[in-house]
């Protein structure tokens, strides 16, 4: 039976995983006011609110060019083809994330090469990735040529390991920031990491759309340029003037409109409200299950809050009985990459990635946003402790 009170109202009985209608109605004359000013524009691609996001996030990241496009997944090989990545290229991606941060690598015909990632950060190792390029140029078959880094759950990676580790071999960086938006290292924000950084807007992420969205950052002039064309078919002067292969990828003017709405109560108040629900999360949770760490001085957006398990059967049980109590959850990676059918002739070996491997049996995300209420925090947690005492009494 479900563990909340018989006093609670029927539309109290229902949790989002991430309340977006909570969010909605929080924003709703804003959100509803910038949709409203398009549709009387009807100006619906390239609008001018387009270019209006792109310069806020172009000053909120502290980036030099923000080049909007259709979603986080076209963002990133967007990027792969401003550098001519391709055939024979060796392009490093963590293990632990999801199927597009290795997906646009083989799109753009180079081959990606699983990392292994932190147990505790869930970010790439970098003993792992050193070892893993050695392997690559000992081999000889493929040149390394990009670290594709991913801000996973909303922590940034370690950036200052992974650009010495860059710099030793010459090699691009790509930031993954689907998730990691809003995040940041000291004062310096995601999205300035990378040589080239990227982010998503699904609905679900940190700042997200109504739909599909992406955007992608640098400070490169030139790749700028490149990365405007490829998004547009390869635009030359216009874009009935082709000079290169690209692809359609252009963030529709009702998404920008929405971002606009949203990111002011993004960056001061959801942020600080997300940091405050984690807090109250680990304070009810530390010592009964493995909860997030954040390292010294790094500022997570917190796209996920994500717990782990002592193995498999306690972890499937455990969302299992959440389920039963009208609490969803979710597992943020049930595969690892090297194990994904679509990677198969790569042939990786298992062995190489034993962090991975234990993650994804154990780690479990739980309902996150900023506009939970501490009662629902108490609620999700009082029932993690009930299961892990009701097996630990079996």
């Amino acid at each position: 039976m479900p563990i909340y009170s018989k006093d609670c109202k029927k539309e109290e009985l229902y949790m989002e995983f991430r309340d977006l209608k909570r969010q909605y109605q929080s924003l709703k004359s804003d959100i509803d006011l910038r949709m409203h000013e398009v549709i009387e524009q009807t100006n619906f691609i390239q609008g001018k609110q387009v270019v209006e996001l792109e310069k806020q996030l172009a000053d909120y990241t502290g980036v030099k060019h923000c080049v909007s496009c259709a979603n986080g997944t076209d963002a990133l090989q967007l990027a792969l083809m401003a550098w001519n990545v391709g055939e024979k290229d060796a392009v490093f991606v963590p293990d632990f994330t999801f199927f597009s941060s290795g997906e646009v690598v083989s799109a753009v015909n180079a081959v990606p090469i699983f990392v292994d990632v932190e147990q505790d950060t869930y970010n790439v190792d970098c003993n792992s990735l050193e070892s893993m390029i050695q392997k690559i140029i000992q081999e000889g078959k493929l040149q390394p040529k990009v670290i594709v880094t991913v801000d996973l759950f909303g922590q940034p990676a370690d950036y200052s390991k992974i650009r010495k580790i860059a710099d030793k071999y010459h090699l691009y960086i790509l930031e993954d920031a689907a998730q990691g938006f809003g995040g940041r290292i000291g004062n310096k924000m995601v999205c300035s990491f990378g040589d080239i950084s990227t982010t998503s807007f699904f609905p679900a992420k940190p700042l997200g759309c109504y739909g599909d969205g992406g955007a992608i950052f640098t400070d490169n002039d030139e790749w700028a340029e490149l990365l405007k064309s490829y998004r547009v078919h390869g635009k030359g002067s216009s874009k009935y003037d082709n000079v290169r292969i690209g692809m359609n990828s252009r963030l529709d003017t009702l998404q920008a409109a929405i971002l606009l709405a949203k990111l002011p109560a993004f960056s001061d108040k959801e942020l600080e409200w997300m940091q405050d629900i984690a807090v109250k999360y680990t304070e009810r949770l530390k010592n009964i299950v493995e909860t997030p760490f954040i390292k010294e001085g790094f500022y997570s957006s917190w796209a996920q809050y994500t717990i782990q398990l002592s193995n498999k059967m306690v972890r499937d049980g455990l969302q299992v009985y959440l389920k039963e109590q009208g609490i969803p959850s979710a597992v943020y990676y049930q595969k690892p990459m090297h194990r994904q059918a679509a990677f198969e002739k790569n042939r990786y070996d298992d062995n190489d990635y034993p962090v991975t491997n234990k993650l994804s049996e154990t780690v479990l995300s739980l309902p996150f946003h900023p506009y939970m209420k501490e009662q629902e925090i108490i609620l999700i947690t009082d029932a993690i402790k009930a299961y892990l005492r009701r097996i630990k009494n079996d």
